[in-house]
């Protein structure tokens, strides 16, 4: 399963946010730095109403979403790259996940104490930013000194790896991650060699009190962060309110969304994180559904149909022999899997067809 770490400066509300993600009372919350010491884990279901629908179609009661982990890793501060405030540690945690969501609070309360003093968003996040690519240097740096008797030898491979390690290292040199250096698809396979925790796709999660739930369009702070995202990485912003939503795991989610609604909130500000997460991974779901249950599988883009079946069960892809396809909104317009046949809808792939996201998909596999 793939992972997202949660990341920030101390006392940001990195485990107030995790509790509200796995709507649980999983991590401590407390106000004082590193509250969190081993990473806390949770897996959470990412909302989609299509399974909804398709349940409904199909005349099935049980749904089952796709699924991301998060996990909740402690705070770093300036120096960390050098092993200030337990960074070491924490920076090790980093790389063993896939995507990092990075919290920056965006108010201040003299009841939590903030690192630096006083919370400032860009400033924060840039404290945060230094430290990665400070460490991805001197990953960098290890590995170019490997790197060097090959190069002398007229290695071509290694000199190839080697300009391409000079390239990076002057963007990060420039303090821009990696993530925003412009690697094509063939560069970025090179980086399992030397994986970078800059290279990891981003998004910052703004995290605001209740009153300023009213006020996101004009207030500064969240501006200053969208701007910057924007304007210096690419990046995504979602705002939440960890605290609010944290508090909501008590209720059924029935009961947390009317509470919303009551403040004018339409949508959890954690669904949407949960789904810009998984757009940032380049994830795909199709769906499957029998007799009992509709379905959600997890793919990369551009996964062949015949590794979509193993996802399922390694028989399925071993003896593949064909995908019926139908995409998710043909199907509910048709009304039912029968009428969606008469209509011409469904069709037969081969196992090189690239699964689509929204494709509902039969395997037909011999083994």
């Amino acid at each position: 399963m793939l992972k997202a770490g949660i990341i920030g400066l101390p006392n940001v509300g990195k485990s107030t946010l995790f509790n509200a993600l796995v709507r649980a009372h999983l991590a401590p919350a407390a106000n004082y730095p590193f509250c969190t010491i081993e990473p806390n884990r949770g897996v959470v279901a990412v909302p989609d109403p299509r399974l909804d629908e398709l349940a409904r179609v199909v005349g099935v009661q049980t749904k089952v979403p796709a699924a991301i982990e998060f996990v909740d890793i402690a705070g770093l501060v300036r120096g960390a790259s050098h092993g200030e405030g337990l960074g070491n540690q924490f920076l090790s945690h980093i790389r063993e996940v896939d995507a990092l969501v990075h919290v920056v609070r965006c108010f201040d309360d003299p009841n939590v104490v903030h690192v630096t003093g006083t919370p400032d968003p860009v400033r924060d996040i840039e404290i945060v930013l230094t430290e990665l690519v400070l460490a991805d240097l001197e990953v960098l740096r290890r590995r170019r000194d490997r790197l060097v008797r090959e190069v002398r030898a007229g290695n071509k491979h290694a000199i190839a790896e080697d300009h391409l390690w000079q390239r990076i290292q002057t963007h990060l040199e420039s303090g821009r991650p990696v993530n925003t250096g412009g690697l094509t698809h063939e560069e970025l396979a090179m980086l399992s060699a030397c994986p970078m925790l800059t290279a990891k796709p981003t998004v910052l999660a703004a995290n605001v009190t209740e009153e300023q739930l009213g006020v996101l369009d004009t207030d500064p702070r969240v501006r200053a962060v969208r701007d910057y995202a924007r304007e210096h990485h690419g990046y995504e912003t979602v705002v939440v309110c960890a605290r609010l939503e944290s508090d909501l795991a008590d209720l059924t989610p029935e009961e947390a969304t009317e509470y919303l609604r009551s403040l004018g909130i339409r949508e959890t500000g954690t669904h949407e994180l949960i789904r810009a997460t998984y757009r940032l991974l380049n994830l795909r779901t199709f769906f499957t559904f029998n007799d009992q249950e509709v379905r959600a599988w997890t793919v990369p883009a551009g996964t062949p149909a015949a590794r979509a079946a193993g996802r399922i069960h390694t028989d399925f892809e071993r003896g593949f022999i064909r995908a019926e396809r139908v995409f998710w909104r043909d199907l509910v317009e048709a009304g039912s899997v029968g009428r969606a046949r008469e209509q011409g809808h469904y069709a037969h792939e081969g196992r090189d067809y690239e699964v689509q996201d929204g494709d509902v998909l039969l395997f037909r596999f011999h083994v």
